[in-house]
């Protein structure tokens, strides 16, 4: 199969820094590497108000058709939201200039990539939906022009016309069949949840900007097997696992029972997902909705936490979960520190002749680990907490299990009704 070669363009306001326009278009690379396409041409356009008609302006436009007859690309990817109208006059000129390119903006890239991952019966049906969602404003936006080439002599209206109302009730009448589908399977998805509560089942709901780790994190705690891969939205579908944390024997040897935690892993947020999109994936937020506790999982070797940080934040509230118990997660640890940071027992062993016995420990008795990277990881880690202390900031890797126990305990504490300060306000442990 042919790999689609995309001209990636991003349309920015000129008071844009580069920096940030710089990570702007990463990420609009990234997903095109995650929908299988190759970026062939990288363009930062610099502009107040788009074009009313084309978005990126005539000049560009030429630009772009000697750009995509050169290079032979298939896709424009215009990094915002155009209007239907600038969509279909772009496409408009490329097939007149006989250029075998089509246009997509931000979210028609999403839903493909959507399309490429979803696996369950429901996901599947939920991407119908958002694309039926932002597909349709295109379609009844082009009336004139679908009247036109469809006209009929002498005819008060053109055939045109009709064409637009039978196509308005035909996707009209696929949203009503797909919600009445989805309706069904949110009923079996809300009788699992209520069992869950019967049995006294705690939730923890896992959180975060795709590509996080939220999945790894949850393979490392409870085994489900979730897909993990090093690309954006590689999870569509909810994947619920159990954790079974057993209890410390006490000073009187008793056995205890332990706790039972249900982890829920949910879609990864980006940046600019427009509603539309969120609320097509009400059904999957669900099991976020209802959770004990919200684990949102940070990806701590990401230059650009913060940031996304806030954009997950701004989601939770959109959805009404401002107000949740929380804890933040640092995911990712052993990319910025050594092992040696969180295991505070390791040591290595000397032998006779001045010989290390290999194993964990052996490296930083040797003098091999890097007492700068040590050092500024502290500080890093230091920052976090402290920023961030009303979450009960965590830092784990989920990749190498390290400091899972600690995750454990935090949940356990918190599901358990013993976490509300250690939330709100107490003290982040490594």
């Amino acid at each position: 199969m042919q790999i689609p070669k995309a001209i990636l363009i991003d349309v920015i306001d000129p008071r844009t820094d580069e920096q940030n326009a710089a990570k702007r278009l990463e990420e609009l690379k990234n997903l095109t590497n995650t929908y299988g396409g190759m970026s062939v041409i990288e363009i930062i356009q610099k502009k107040s108000v788009p074009d009313y008609d084309t978005y990126i302006g005539k000049g560009k436009v030429e630009e772009i058709c000697e750009l995509a007859a050169h290079r032979k690309a298939d896709i424009l990817i215009i990094n915002n939201l155009l209007k239907p109208r600038q969509i279909f006059e772009l496409n408009e000129i490329f097939r007149k200039r006989k250029l075998d390119l089509k246009t997509w903006d931000r979210v028609d890239l999403i839903l493909k990539i959507f399309d490429k991952h979803a696996q369950s019966t429901e996901a599947k049906l939920q991407i119908e939906l958002a694309g039926i969602r932002h597909m349709g404003p295109r379609i009844f936006g082009m009336g004139i022009e679908l009247s036109r080439q469809a006209g009929a002599m002498g005819l008060r209206a053109g055939q045109g016309e009709s064409n637009i109302e039978m196509m308005k009730r035909h996707l009209q009448a696929q949203e009503l069949s797909i919600l009445k589908k989805l309706k069904h399977y949110e009923t079996i998805n809300e009788g699992h949840r209520k069992r869950r509560r019967r049995q006294n089942f705690k939730t923890v709901a896992l959180v975060g900007y795709t590509n996080a780790g939220k999945s790894s994190l949850l393979n490392a705690l409870t085994g489900k097997g979730a897909y993990v891969a090093d690309e954006l939205f590689a999870t569509l579908d909810t994947r619920v696992g159990k954790l079974y944390i057993p209890e410390d024997p006490g000073k009187d040897g008793v056995f205890r029972k332990g706790t039972e935690i249900l982890l829920s892993d949910t879609i990864g947020f980006i940046q600019d997902l427009p509603p539309s999109l969120i609320q097509a994936f009400k059904s999957t937020l669900s099991e976020t909705v209802d959770a004990d506790l919200i684990l949102h999982v940070i990806d701590i070797s990401d230059p650009d936490l913060h940031e996304k940080i806030k954009v997950v934040e701004d989601v939770l509230n959109q959805i009404g979960l401002s107000k949740k118990p929380k804890i933040y997660g640092f995911n990712k640890v052993d990319l910025i520190a050594p092992r040696s940071l969180f295991e505070k027992g390791i040591k290595a062993k000397r032998l006779k002749a001045g010989i290390v016995e290999a194993g964990e420990g052996a490296s930083e008795l040797l003098g091999w680990v890097d007492k700068k990277q040590k050092k500024e990881a502290k500080t890093k880690i230091s920052g976090l907490r402290k920023k961030y202390a009303k979450f009960s900031p965590l830092f784990f890797s989920a990749e190498e299990r390290l400091n899972l126990k600690k995750v454990e305990e935090e949940m356990k504490q918190v599901v358990a009704g013993y976490g509300e300060e250690a939330v709100f306000g107490g003290p982040g442990r490594i």
